[in-house]
């Protein structure tokens, strides 16, 4: 079994300094936050990027100013910038981070309900997101919701669509008006990747470390951090990122399994550092 890869998804685009004061926003929040998951175990660092008032942005100008200064204070960690950005944004505008020299980066795999609103990532959509990936050279983390997502991103991948083997798939689980966060749903996506993938599971909430005992057991990867939940028990919030990469390694560490460094990291997810 290969060691577990801790991925910490540390702001994303929905939750604010109202839900937890922690959450960061500026360059400087931002790196702090990186800095203490990495510091904690965290091979990954999942980014999305906020203007200084906490707006989500894809601009390339800031995500380039935040990928610089993590590096700064994190030279080896992996990042893997999101082109999920914020919902209602355009093609374009989610694209942008693709245009650094990035060596991974999200691929929403389906169009889906996120709560009251819809998450739209139209096949054409996904077709133009994999040629740009392929044109760069970026490895994808194909981020599923549903089964169905799987299911299509496999078959564009089979048609040369977008970056092949070997694939490395991030399961969210959990989602409002998306597959809930059960292990039985868990098990069933894992059964259905193809031989030689990887494979990750964030669970959304309550469910994060409920289904990142499951993940740690059956081999696969993990991702924690404020864009999924905020507490680090019930009703406590958590005072950092580092605290729940803490709790994720704890947990790996009562189960027996060895955690990777993002140099280890890398050679399980076939990456080179650009």
């Amino acid at each position: 079994m290969d060691k577990l890869i801790i991925t910490a998804a540390i702001c994303g685009a929905e939750v604010t300094k109202e839900h937890n004061p922690a959450v960061p926003y500026t360059v400087e929040e931002i790196v702090r936050e990186a800095k203490s998951a990495v510091d904690a175990g965290a091979a990954i660092v999942h980014l999305h990027v906020r203007e200084d008032d906490g707006t989500p942005t894809q601009s390339k100008a800031r995500f380039k100013e935040c990928i610089d200064a993590i590096y700064k204070a994190c030279p080896d960690v992996i990042l893997i910038p999101s082109t999920g950005g914020a919902v209602g944004m355009s093609a374009e505008e989610r694209l942008q981070p693709t245009e650094l020299p990035i060596e991974m980066a999200t691929l929403d795999c389906g169009t889906c309900n996120f709560g009251d609103e819809v998450f739209e990532n139209t096949i054409p959509m996904m077709r133009d997101f994999g040629k740009r990936m392929m044109e760069n050279n970026i490895k994808p983390e194909y981020e599923c919701f549903e089964m169905g997502h799987l299911d299509t991103i496999v078959h564009m991948v089979k048609k040369g669509e977008a970056p092949g083997a070997p694939m490395h798939f991030n399961f969210v689980l959990g989602v409002p008006g998306c597959t809930s966060a059960t292990v039985g749903n868990l098990v069933w996506m894992v059964n259905a990747i193809p031989a030689g993938s990887t494979w990750c599971v964030t669970g959304i909430g309550r469910h994060e470390f409920l289904l990142a005992a499951p993940a740690i057991a059956m081999g696969g990867h993990v991702r924690v951090g404020f864009e999924d939940n905020l507490f680090i028990e019930r009703g406590v919030l958590a005072k950092s990122n580092g605290e729940l990469v803490a709790k994720a390694v704890r947990l790996a560490k009562e189960l027996g399994r060895e955690v990777a460094t993002s140099a280890e990291a890398r050679e399980i997810l076939g990456l080179k550092k650009k």
